[in-house]
């Protein structure tokens, strides 16, 4: 049976060497912006996403995912036809597209990292790890606004190289992550790092699947407030694996679950799980705790 003594190291983030690599690795992207000089004619907001910049991650997870967002155009979306109700000063004419944007990021990675970055991806640019930074993805994005009744969220609207284009999020999910820590007596992240590193653990001892990171984020994040006051991380543990399981297993006509932006339902048909795969990893981390 999994200790509290261990369960309590899981809860840590990031070692200080690992998050030393991940500061680095950020820096140096950075800089390698800064020093473009296309990027001079643009207006580009650059910041951390994802695990990283919402001190979840772990040391089998510590990618560092940063946003290049381009706020020269905005992209937008209605709920409903009419929504929109400002007008804008008309379609953008500059410069700066899609295929625009990534092949400059690309020219700037390369030149600061020679060798070390990755184009293979349809998504992002990834640079490679070397001993003193870990691996890094650079996203492409533009501001994205979409419209409802009466209001509307900002976000990121990204363009794969595929041809698919995709609605995100991340400043929402950096702030309800944090407001669910604060709730919770910062117990929140601290459970989600005890999941991911059960996850880890499973996967690299081929007891169970690997599932992305950010899903289990987001069955911790489903999980009622009252569960992370508990006394123990055993006691914490046993009842959210125990909600997890219990509360997939129908799908709800209310109270759908919800990404950690709360933009999104967490399942649905285009997404890269399922509710079985929540209910089914929640069984093997239970009996890989020794739990009964």
């Amino acid at each position: 049976m999994i200790t509290e003594a261990t369960l309590s190291t899981w809860t840590a983030p990031s070692s200080d060497t690992e998050k030393d690599k991940q500061d680095r690795a950020e820096r140096m992207i950075r800089q390698a912006i800064d020093e473009h000089i296309p990027f001079k004619a643009c207006s580009l907001k650059v910041y951390a996403k994802g695990s990283y910049a919402n001190n979840t991650n772990v040391r089998s997870d510590s990618d560092v995912d940063i946003a290049v967002e381009c706020t020269d155009a905005l992209y937008w979306e209605e709920e409903e036809k009419g929504n929109r109700r400002q007008v804008s000063a008309g379609p953008y004419k500059g410069i700066w597209t899609p295929a625009k944007l990534r092949a400059e990021l690309v020219l700037a990675m390369q030149k600061k990292f020679p060798n070390q970055v990755d184009t293979s991806g349809v998504t992002a640019i990834q640079i490679n790890a070397n001993t003193a930074r870990v691996n890094a993805d650079v996203v492409p994005c533009f501001s994205y606004r979409y419209y409802m009744e009466n209001y509307h969220r900002d976000g990121t609207k990204i363009f794969k190289t595929n041809g698919i284009s995709i609605a995100n999020y991340p400043l929402q999910q950096i702030r309800n992550g944090r407001d669910k820590n604060n709730r919770t007596n910062y117990n929140y992240k601290k459970c989600v790092r005890i999941l991911k590193r059960i996850e880890n653990a499973m996967a690299q001892e081929s007891k169970f699947k690997e599932l992305p990171s950010y899903f289990i984020e987001c069955l911790a994040y489903n999980c009622p407030d009252y569960i992370f006051t508990r006394s123990t991380w055993t006691l914490m543990l046993r009842e959210i694996l125990s909600y997890i399981y219990h509360s997939l297993e129908d799908e709800p006509n209310i109270d759908r679950w919800l990404e950690v932006n709360e933009c999104f339902y967490l399942f649905h048909t285009q997404q890269k799980w399922t509710r079985q795969d929540g209910r089914a990893f929640a069984h093997a981390a239970w009996n890989y705790c020794g739990f009964k």
